[in-house]
């Protein structure tokens, strides 16, 4: 079933319980996104890459492809629409291997369709764009980090980031030398703390780390958080 993007763009639902692909389709179209809903893994990897939606919305345990799967082979073809994914797993392992294949977020199973509008709108928000006066690149040490085009070069070879991968290292980067705790990093990147384990941090940190190579910028404090080589 698809329904025309309306004014907040196409959202990719890949969801093969009725009920529930129903219910997140109704929400979010009630708050201005036009869906697309696929039932199978490999039939939403085509969709994905055929429609080029504004975010992704994947369950884990899909028939034929898993979700991890698709968010993987997205990620490797250079698509790095944010991905959030669906799962009935409340097993932090699980959690975290999804991440590190490359998704943005993650919502266990009952959960809240208002929660997960919530987060949907979280991710395109931190890459619809900067403020003025809060565009201009910022660089620590080999890292330049440039807000309005989105993009991360170290030692001047260019880095893949997701949005979230991202966000976590422009809001370290915007205050060097400064140390966050990681509570104040889930309010500040993720923006709902509450809800997410702090885990969470520590594997988009070493995500990031991974991807930076030698040129990596983030510093660990032990037993308070993460900052930004100042």
């Amino acid at each position: 079933m698809t329904v025309d993007a309306q004014q907040r763009g196409l959202v990719l639902v890949v969801e093969d319980e009725p009920a529930i692909a129903d219910l997140v389709r109704l929400y979010l179209s009630r708050d201005g996104f036009g869906v697309h809903l696929e039932r199978d893994g490999a039939a939403g990897l085509a969709a994905a890459r055929r429609l080029r939606p504004v975010a992704c919305v994947l369950d884990i345990s899909l028939p034929g492809l898993a979700g991890t799967e698709v968010c993987r082979r997205l990620r490797e073809g250079g698509d790095w629409t944010p991905v959030i994914f669906l799962t009935a797993r409340d097993d932090e392992v699980d959690r975290i291997v999804g991440l590190e294949l490359g998704a943005d977020d993650y919502v266990t199973k009952p959960f809240s369709p208002r929660e997960l509008v919530a987060r949907v709108r979280a991710v395109l928000r931190r890459t619809a764009g900067v403020p003025a006066g809060t565009d201009r690149p910022r660089v620590v040490g080999a890292v330049i980090l440039d807000p309005a085009r989105r993009t991360v070069t170290a030692d001047g070879a260019p880095v893949q980031l997701t949005s979230t991968e991202f966000d976590l290292l422009a809001h370290l980067m915007a205050r060097p030398g400064r140390v966050f705790t990681r509570e104040e990093l889930l309010a500040g990147v993720w923006g709902y703390a509450a809800h997410a384990g702090t885990r969470t941090v520590d594997v988009h940190v070493a995500q990031v780390r991974a991807k930076l190579g030698a040129a990596g910028v983030i510093r660990t404090h032990r037993g308070v958080g993460y900052a930004a080589d100042g």
